[in-house]
């Protein structure tokens, strides 16, 4: 074998454990009972190790030394360069996490999440701040073992948005809210509710899974290489492109949750279906450090495709006068007195509130800068884990004018800071601002596009998205697809442009 051939197969090795991993979370989501909790925390804490030593071997930087000679005068933007430079950059950053952290993330992550599922249920954050607390301990220590040198939050935001750090996201946000406060008080001010609330109504849970798989699929969601159930929080989790699942959950009486949490989630998948097949068990559809073994080449870029096919797609008016129909046939109970454009009023409506899953997209980012801010304090130790539930409620009414009611609807609602998650959250609006620049590119170079997604017809921006974004993997840097696709690198005015027209309409708003 050549030095290439001997460095992708040890890669290749290194992909099957880390999709065995992502099995054994998606069934600890999906299937798995409660009681088995501790014992896959200690399968996941020995196939990880074993990622580990499989990764940080003396084998590994022999052959990445080999492979680096072997690409010598290749093109600097091919896969094979771009596959070999990033296993070297996490070669180097792994190499410096120890293994019995490693271990005992892993061995934490099913337990803690467990624990979490129970306390959001019971509205019992006392129970769940022990685990919090371990969780942050050991975010703290993986940052001091990578190292940083502004903020610690820096070093673990790297490995879901690698070209973002806190002093970044403050001017992001900042960014932000000059124009969505402003948009959101006009909102408010002009508010007034629907004649009809279509969400005291009956939702049969069986048509409303029907109806979601149904437009996922009208928007390119392959079954062949997919399938959706249900878990406490939605999720999209890949083991290739051959094996790419879904998950949302279900309310009888809140039909939005459930179809957008499935638009949201295809989303994600439709990237990961869409990988070059290729780059199957390569370097580039590895995340090195764990989270998720294949895809997109950031988290903010992944929810741009999240993010772009629920909001910008499903909740367009163009979606709902093309499904009206589809939606009358699986609902004829509670749509014969509504039309589309009360459905597209319905879905589009302005309220601070709650739920950041549930919010609407002018509120939504101001629920991921609370949650950011948080972080920063959970990580340089000005905010404690026990005083989280008051604070929370403090910034929820600072940001939102909405104080939970308790801590289940509050600091518990959300599943990632039980895994480990911090430093993902930033992911949410930088993909919300990418994806407004990435649509914006494809009306400009596909034809007629709007006519298409009037007619309910996906394949036209199905095709630029892969061919633009997709197919890539990781081999691009969230910036390098903007500017190689759009032209420009991320810049908030394409987004606040989008917001702007949508909800001066929806409003009359002058």
């Amino acid at each position: 074998m050549t030095a290439i051939q001997d460095f992708q197969a040890h890669i290749a090795e290194l992909s099957d454990l880390l999709c065995a991993i992502s099995v054994l979370k998606w069934d600890a989501r999906t299937q798995m009972p409660h009681g088995g909790a501790e014992t896959r925390g200690y399968q996941l804490a020995t196939l990880s190790r074993l990622a580990q030593e499989h990764f940080i071997s003396d084998k590994t930087a022999r052959l990445l030394d080999a492979a680096e000679t072997a690409i010598a005068g290749e093109a600097a933007d091919s896969y094979l360069v771009r596959g070999v430079q990033q296993t070297r950059q996490y070669y180097e950053i792994i190499g410096k996490l120890p293994l019995e952290l490693v271990s005992e993330k892993a061995a934490l992550e099913p337990v803690s999440e467990g624990v979490w599922a129970e306390a959001k249920k019971n509205n019992d954050f006392a129970s769940f701040a022990p685990y919090l607390q371990q969780q942050v301990d050991l975010a703290r220590r993986q940052a001091d073992a990578i190292g940083y040198s502004e903020h610690p939050f820096d070093a673990l935001v790297f490995e879901y948005e690698p070209s973002m750090t806190a002093a970044k996201l403050r001017v992001l946000f900042d960014g932000l809210k000059v124009g969505l406060l402003p948009l959101l008080r006009a909102i408010v001010a002009k508010s007034q509710p629907l004649e009809k609330n279509l969400w005291t109504r009956e939702y049969p849970l069986e048509r409303q899974k029907a109806f979601g798989l149904e437009i996922a699929q009208r928007f390119g969601y392959d079954l062949n290489r997919g399938r959706l159930d249900i878990a406490p929080h939605p999720f999209e989790i890949s083991f290739t492109r051959q094996d790419v699942r879904i998950t949302t959950r279900y309310q009888p009486n809140y039909f939005p949750m459930a179809l957008y949490g499935t638009l949201h989630e295809t989303g994600h998948a439709l990237y990961e279906q869409g990988v070059d097949p290729a780059l199957t068990r390569t370097a580039l559809t590895i995340d090195f450090l764990g989270k998720y073994p294949v895809g997109g080449t950031s988290y903010g870029v992944h929810e741009s495709q999240s993010r772009l096919w629920e909001n910008q797609i499903g909740r367009s008016r163009a979606f709902w006068n093309a499904h009206f129909d589809r939606f009358q046939h699986h609902f004829p109970d509670v749509s014969a007195d509504v039309d589309p454009e009360f459905m597209y009023r319905a879905v589009n409506r302005v309220q601070p509130s709650l739920i950041r899953v549930e919010a609407d997209e002018v509120t939504y980012n101001l629920h991921i800068m609370l949650r950011v801010e948080i972080e920063l304090g959970l990580m340089d130790g000005s905010i404690k884990v026990n005083d989280l539930p008051e604070i929370w409620n403090a910034k929820m009414g600072e940001y939102l004018g909405v104080t939970p009611p308790d801590d289940a609807r509050g600091v518990l609602q959300d599943i990632h800071w039980s895994g480990g998650g911090f430093g993902s959250f930033p992911g949410y609006t930088v993909g919300n601002v990418m994806s407004a620049q990435f649509l914006d590119a494809a009306r400009r170079d596909v034809g007629a596009l709007d006519d298409s997604l009037a007619a309910g017809d996906y394949a036209p921006l199905l095709g630029w998205l892969t061919e633009n974004i997709y197919r890539h993997g990781r081999a691009f840097s969230g910036s390098e697809l903007l500017i190689r696709s759009t032209g420009a690198d991320l810049t908030v005015e394409p987004y606040l442009n989008y917001l702007r027209a949508k909800f001066t309409d929806l409003y009359g708003l002058a």
